[in-house]
């Protein structure tokens, strides 16, 4: 199973509403993924959003940065709003990050968490299932075909059209990102595509059906289950006490919550379902390295997991505390879980 790290790019907002300089946050990031590949993490990802609480809305010019300073981890976006995007530029920009890291490129395509970056782009959230299906289709065929014939509804046609750069061995690695809906689960399923699941709330069993649901789908499609890839993305960080971290991490994690929370009408997050969360049934692998540890298996055990992501920046946390993490997580979370994991 790979273990890696997963951000959004939060940037740290005091109790004043003072929000931290994206320009800080960016190169606080690097040295970040710095960090990540030298203690033995396997990938990292990044968001994308357009909102002034996130500092990156372009993962592929982070990951171009990341490529010249890491040798080893694999570099990814988490996610790409391909529904916004273009997918002929959106491949020549990862193709060209494939290059630049010796093939370590990969494209994480979502529908993303939020709705900004369809007014932003002149998209309409009225074609928001047709724009997902359309541009995944055009993205896949790029990547199979040097030279590319296709038509569709929301983008102009391509004629004997060649998309170049073209990535490493000529295939760019193309996950995507699901919720919890069984129609991208089907998706994902009938085209072969590696998924990730994002488990941010309630308890990570009541996931099991769609995971196995992919799975049949997988199969019953006729891909090969040796190529087959599932991971999570959890939110977490990882600290020395666990009632240390508890403390420290819950006034910035509920603070986020509650931001976005204000805009869904969601009821004011409180401390009890943090502490929920972050019991053995819930969503939430904040705490020690035990701990930590226990739950990642866990997580392996029921789902057959290929992939853990560690979505370990959320609402904020200051540098310091991400560079623990980060060391926590790469020399003894990790040790531990691949020593356990040996057949």
């Amino acid at each position: 199973m790979e273990l890696g790290i997963g951000m959004f790019g939060d940037l740290q907002i005091n109790a004043k509403g003072d929000i931290q300089p994206a320009q800080q946050r960016l190169q606080e990031i690097i040295e970040e993924i710095k960090l990540m590949d030298q203690v033995g993490l396997d990938f990292y990802g990044i968001g994308e959003h357009h909102r002034p609480d996130y500092a990156v809305s372009s993962p592929e010019i982070i990951l171009a940065a990341a490529a010249t300073v890491t040798k080893k981890i694999k570099l990814s976006s988490a996610v790409s709003v391909l529904s916004s995007s273009d997918p002929v530029k959106l491949y020549q920009n990862f193709a060209t990050i494939d290059l630049i890291s010796n093939g370590r490129a990969e494209l994480m395509a979502g529908r993303g968490s939020f709705i900004e970056s369809f007014p932003l782009f002149g998209y309409d959230l009225q074609d928001y299932d047709e724009l997902y299906e359309e541009k995944l289709e055009l993205l896949l065929k790029i990547n199979r075909e040097s030279k590319v014939n296709w038509k569709g509804k929301f983008r102009a046609g391509l004629v004997n059209q060649e998309v170049l750069p073209r990535a490493v061995n000529n295939n760019l690695k193309i996950w995507v990102a699901v919720g919890g809906t069984p129609q991208s689960v089907e998706r994902a399923g009938r085209l072969g595509l590696p998924v990730m699941f994002a488990i941010i709330g309630g308890q990570p069993n009541q996931f099991k059906p769609l995971f196995d649901y992919y799975k049949k789908v997988y199969q019953a499609h006729g891909h090969d289950m040796a190529k087959f890839e599932v991971g999570v993305h959890m939110h977490s960080l990882f600290g020395a006490n666990s009632r240390d971290i508890s403390d420290y991490y819950f006034p910035l994690y509920s603070a986020q919550m509650n931001r976005i929370g204000k805009s869904r009408g969601w009821a004011p997050f409180q401390r009890n379902q943090f502490e929920a969360g972050r019991s053995p049934e819930g969503a939430l692998i904040i705490g020690d390295v035990n701990e930590s540890v226990d739950k990642i298996l866990a997580m392996e055990a029921t789902f057959g997991l290929t992939r853990f992501s560690a979505h370990m920046d959320v609402g904020g946390p200051s540098h310091a505390a991400m560079m623990k993490s980060i060391e926590l997580f790469g020399n003894q979370i990790a040790p531990a879980i691949r020593k356990a994991l040996q057949p």
